[in-house]
C-alpha cells in the first residue's frame, strides 16, 4: 500500500506520516525497489497506535522512546510498562482537569437556560 492509501485509511497525512517516520516514531517503512513507501500491515498498526496515542496526548518524546523499546522484545518488557504506566499518570490527571472543566461550562450553560445569565 502507498503513502496516500494508507494516509487515507488511517486519516493520517502524509505529511504527518512521513515526519513519524523522520523522527523514529514509526520503524522506517519497507519501501519498493523504486522507493516508493510499501506499507505493510505492522506499518499500519503502528502509525494506529501513535496516532490513538497522540490523540490521547501522549509526548513524542514518550512514543519515541516507547516504540524505539518495542522491538528490542522481553529484555524491554519492564521499560516499556514503566513508560505506559507513566503516560497513564498524566493522561488520569488530564482527564480529571477535562471532567472540571467540562462541569463547569455544564453549570454555565444551565444557567443562561435558567435565565440567570442574560
Amino acid at each position: 500500500m502507498n503513502i496516500k492509501s494508507a494516509s487515507q485509511q488511517l486519516d493520517i497525512s502524509a505529511d504527518t506520516i512521513r515526519y513519524y517516520e523522520r523522527i523514529g516514531l514509526v520503524p522506517p517503512i519497507t519501501r519498493t525497489a523504486s522507493g516508493i513507501r510499501d506499507f505493510q500491515e505492522e506499518d499500519l498498526a503502528a502509525l494506529e497506535f501513535v496516532k490513538c496515542f497522540r490523540a490521547a496526548g501522549v509526548s513524542v518524546e514518550s512514543l519515541i522512546d516507547y516504540m524505539t523499546l518495542f522491538p528490542q522484545g522481553e529484555e524491554t518488557r519492564e521499560a516499556r510498562l514503566s513508560i505506559l504506566l507513566e503516560e497513564r499518570e498524566k493522561m488520569a490527571e488530564r482527564l480529571e482537569d477535562l471532567q472540571a472543566a467540562l462541569d463547569r461550562l455544564d453549570g454555565k450553560i444551565q444557567a443562561y437556560k435558567e435565565g440567570k445569565i442574560k
